[in-house]
């Protein structure tokens, strides 16, 4: 076996071990096919308030920009679909915030991942990347063979559906990279048309600055009025178009102790949500990425649904 196959064959290996759900390697490369899209969307203002989204362009579509004599993408998936649900007469909160905030979990685990590979293969340097840089996630692991971008933009595998974050690790090693899947939406549109605020303008497309997971985390003024009554009483984030998709019908419960969310997440009632003080809030979501959006953000969000 070459030493590039045995290479990506243990660092795959090693990474199951570790949790991840899976694991794909891509040469690092200008995203030739990236650029277009990224430029033509935030040209049309899709994101909104994000102004962060304008920023490194170039590192974006570029992971030579990123990492000095970078070669490959190790693009990971760790699974994030609860056991548990919310009770149904509650406001919701998105099923990737339901545990400990995933950037430390999964920081911790591309940290062993890296220490691995330089015990194991020598002197390798890199970066870890946990959706807290100018890195276009999807894309990488959409080049790296783990799935294809669905209808709603988000990344789609046959066996798991699409609830599960992603990761990469961005090294200055060459090594065995896999090819695309094909895409498997055909002609569903069930994403499309459950969009509670039709932020899904047209297959693959999603406007930001509409989609209620921007406006209930990334925004930080008033919620527009225009949107009252169209939130299907989602208070953190939105899980719509996944919770639709026919592919999530394969989505298996992850087995991340830390993921598992604070019981009185799981049992609070609307009423329970409404009367929330500062102090319940920081002991529901000690860890929680909902911290995000602060107690202040998440009453704001809780008194547009209750109006």
């Amino acid at each position: 076996m070459l030493p590039k196959a045995k290479y990506s064959d243990q660092i795959k290996s090693e990474a199951k071990r570790l949790g991840f759900m899976s694991c794909g390697i891509s040469k690092a490369e200008f995203l030739e096919a990236e650029a277009p899209r990224l430029e033509n969307w935030l040209n049309q203002n899709m994101h909104g308030e994000m102004s962060y989204m304008e920023n490194h362009f170039d590192k974006r579509l570029d992971p030579t920009k990123l990492v000095d004599g970078s070669k490959s993408v190790i693009s990971l998936l760790l699974n994030y679909y609860p056991s548990e649900f919310q009770r149904d007469d509650s406001y919701k909160i998105s099923k990737y915030a339901y545990g400990a905030d995933y950037h430390f979990v999964i920081k911790e685990k591309l940290k062993q991942l890296l220490q691995f590979i330089q015990q194991e293969i020598g002197e390798v340097e890199g970066r870890a990347f946990v959706d807290s840089a100018p890195v276009l996630d999807k894309a990488w692991a959409a080049k790296s063979g783990l799935g294809w971008i669905g209808k709603h933009s988000n990344l789609l595998t046959k066996q798991v559906g699409s609830f599960y974050f992603i990761a990469e690790l961005i090294i200055d090693l060459e090594l065995e990279y896999d090819m695309p899947v094909t895409d498997h939406c055909g002609s569903c549109t069930a994403c499309i048309d459950a969009c509670p605020t039709q932020a899904i303008v047209e297959p693959y497309k999603v406007d930001g600055s509409k989609c209620i997971s921007y406006f209930t985390i990334e925004l930080k003024n008033e919620l527009p009025n225009s949107y009252k009554n169209q939130f299907d009483d989602w208070m953190f984030g939105c899980d719509v178009c996944q919770d639709v998709c026919p592919w999530n019908k394969f989505s298996k419960s992850h087995n991340e102790p830390l993921f598992d969310p604070n019981p009185q997440l799981l049992n609070n009632s609307r009423k329970d949500w409404e009367e929330l003080t500062k102090e319940t809030f920081n002991e529901i979501f000690k860890k929680s990425a909902v911290k995000r959006t602060k107690f202040e953000g998440l009453k704001r969000n809780i008194d547009f649904l209750k109006e």
